[in-house]
């Protein structure tokens, strides 16, 4: 019985159907979000896989709060704590997972959710439980995120979502934001998937670009499947904050624990990105500069996005460019307002290879009008 089969017909129709696809690593990657490469560093493998050879048991085997917190769990939320100067971490299984963990717990129902309207899914499917309440502020707008705190100044606790680096439109966050939750007392989540270990002088995201100092008030979240090349994410706040999530926190409270291995490589990571972020940043300007000379885009991270805004085309152009050897995103709505082609300049692949690619996406986006 096809259940769903007109459905499925009409997402293929407008252009909007997907599929899974094996991954070709003969392509070049700048499609994925290993931003700094570390996927392929075989040290890192190597070092995690020979810690993890020593200890008792390679699996976490239960939630944090029955016995699958380990020593290993801890001294990766310690290093956290220490590098982004932070009071206290929680490390669980995803960033999907974090945000509706966030969400669900410190969303009340007589509190209200201020979030930025291109906040990533997981966010926005948590603001569908019935508990919360939330209104969405246009993009990076300031001036309506005032306007909305003035109109629901009455509410118990204000909540402010936002990203350090949106992950399609690939722009920094307002450091105003940062401002006016300190001025409103509002609780301010940052989810720092996309701008964690790509901007700022040691590498750790917007806090430490903007030179901000965690207060009670700030909560950041991170990905470890993206610029640590691993698998999992982390919650960092107060210990006030980490002790609530820790006790309402559904994925938190009800989930296994973030993996042995996974845990142990993230700390082996963020050890290399300190150690290297002086070379690291070089190489993450190098590319900024060439996008700027051969696209003529400032980009603020190393997520470019060059709007197509037609379904068929931006997959027409992907796979053209995969015929060259090269392996690009093509995201289409409702993804996104208008269907884009979604590079990222990563740092695994050498500056030479990006550059070319970047000559002919140039050419391959005029080709195609």
């Amino acid at each position: 019985m096809m259940y769903y089969e007109n459905e499925l017909k009409a997402l293929k129709k407008s252009g909007r159907y997907r599929q899974r696809i094996v991954v070709d690593t003969d392509l070049k990657d700048f499609a994925s979000n290993d931003y700094l490469g570390l996927a392929h560093k075989k040290e890192l493998h190597k070092k995690t896989s020979q810690k993890l050879e020593k200890l008792s048991s390679h699996s976490a085997k239960a939630s944090l709060l029955v016995n699958g917190y380990h020593q290993i769990h801890k001294d990766f939320e310690d290093a956290l704590c220490e590098i982004n100067n932070f009071e206290d971490a929680v490390v669980l299984g995803s960033g999907f997972s974090a945000n509706i963990a966030m969400i669900e717990a410190l969303c009340r129902k007589s509190d209200m959710l201020f979030m930025d309207e291109l906040y990533h899914a997981s966010g926005v499917l948590a603001t569908q439980l019935e508990h919360v309440n939330v209104v969405f502020f246009k993009h990076n707008d300031v001036e309506e995120l005032k306007k909305l705190l003035i109109q629901h100044k009455d509410v118990k606790r204000k909540i402010i979502a936002i990203e350090g680096i949106y992950s399609m439109d690939g722009d920094l966050c307002k450091k105003e934001i940062f401002d006016i939750a300190d001025e409103e007392d509002a609780l301010l989540i940052v989810d720092e998937a996309h701008s964690s270990g790509v901007v700022g002088t040691n590498l750790m995201g917007v806090f430490d670009l903007y030179s901000i100092k965690p207060k009670p008030n700030h909560i950041k979240m991170g990905t470890l499947g993206k610029a640590y090349g691993g698998f999992g994410a982390y919650i960092l706040a107060s210990s006030h904050i980490i002790e609530y999530l820790l006790n309402r926190a559904k994925p938190i409270i009800y989930a296994t624990a973030l993996s042995l291995y996974d845990t142990l490589l993230a700390n082996n990571s963020l050890n290399y990105i300190v150690q290297n972020k002086q070379r690291l940043a070089k190489e993450i300007n190098a590319r900024k500069s060439i996008v700027k000379k051969e696209l003529g885009i400032d980009i603020d991270g190393l997520i470019i996005p060059i709007v197509i805004d037609d379904n068929k085309k931006v997959l027409d152009i992907k796979d053209e460019l995969q015929n060259d050897g090269y392996a690009i995103g093509a995201i289409r709505q409702p993804t996104v307002p208008k269907a884009i082609l979604r590079v990222i300049a990563r740092l695994g692949e050498s500056e030479d290879d990006f550059k070319l690619l970047c000559k002919k996406i140039s050419a391959v986006v005029n080709k195609f009008g």
